[in-house]
């Protein structure tokens, strides 16, 4: 048995699975944010409610990159764990094997075992959610590259500033990473938020944007027309880049089946490999992806 774990900035969630098939719920509770030690103790309370035998080891899908050398983990939403190598220090508290990933690897491995990238030797799975994240898996293994960033295309000042078609031009954003023109500013929730602000001068959220570009209302068309060609550019780069048979989408904006959709046409047009079968298409495990790739990955870790 395995214990697993995907921890957000508000909730950590908990499962128990003795294979990929069979994860079964444990239950959730907040996130403490500020205390470590509260954080150990959440982690402690879920462990014994799942009744878990003392060798059973634990798996972490968390928001924040790992660095695969030091293993410290940069977490700028959960201060507590923020330059902290977690694996380390949860092992020692928890006395067991643990390990620690990127929630969107999580995400990703998870579709590459399970879910719509299996069969697929090369996947690249993004998150278009609050903002935008990814991973990349070859061969059924998380690749996490130097640093700990390989799948990071969300980062990178890599937007266009002209938009073809439309006599706009868009300014390059400053992102929380601290460069400008990110894909991250415009290609999650609040970036098509942003995006359709500068465009429009209206505050609309997300969802009524999507709704309204849905209705053919022509200012929502205009800003998901605009977020389609500067989003497929640095997206098309990433599937040439990583030769991607199959690229998952997870997210809150990968609700809107539509746009994944819109977005999936944009990037074909755009890449070398030509194709007219789906490459975008929206993850069968987006409920549970972090939970899932957790598992993955320490049930993969204890066959070694």
């Amino acid at each position: 048995m395995v214990i697993c774990f995907d921890i957000g900035g508000s909730w950590i969630r908990a499962a128990q699975a003795e294979t990929v098939d069979n994860l079964r719920s444990v239950g959730r509770v907040p996130t403490p944010l500020h205390d470590f030690d509260a954080f150990v103790t959440a982690l402690a309370g879920l462990i014994e409610a799942a009744e878990a035998p003392a060798d059973a080891s634990v798996a972490v899908a968390i928001a924040g990159v790992v660095d695969p050398r030091s293993g410290a983990l940069k977490c700028a939403n959960i201060p507590c764990v923020n330059d902290r190598p977690l694996a380390r220090d949860l092992s020692h508290a928890l006395a067991r094997e643990v390990r620690v990933a990127n929630d969107a690897d999580c995400f990703v491995l998870a579709e590459a075992h399970a879910g719509v990238g299996k069969g697929h030797h090369t996947v690249f799975g993004i998150i278009l959610g609050t903002g935008v994240g990814g991973g990349f898996i070859v061969d059924g293994q998380m690749v996490t590259g130097a640093g700990g960033y390989a799948g990071e295309w969300g980062h990178g000042p890599i937007i266009a500033t002209r938009i073809p078609g439309l006599e706009i031009e868009v300014p390059r954003f400053a992102c929380g990473c601290g460069q400008t023109g990110c894909v991250d500013t415009i290609g999650g929730a609040r970036g098509l938020e942003r995006l359709h602000t500068f465009l429009s001068n209206e505050t609309d959220d997300s969802q009524t944007i999507l709704a309204r570009w849905q209705d053919a209302d022509p200012i929502a068309t205009q800003t998901v027309e605009a977020y389609l060609a500067l989003v497929s550019d640095p997206l098309s780069l990433a599937v040439n880049i990583t030769g991607a048979g199959i690229v998952p989408v997870g997210g809150g904006l990968s609700n809107c089946l539509p746009l994944v959709s819109a977005l999936d046409v944009a990037v074909r047009g755009k890449i070398l490999r030509k194709t007219s079968a789906p490459l975008l298409v929206p993850g069968e495990c987006r409920k549970d992806g972090g939970l899932l790739g957790a598992a993955v990955l320490a049930l993969d870790s204890a066959r070694r």
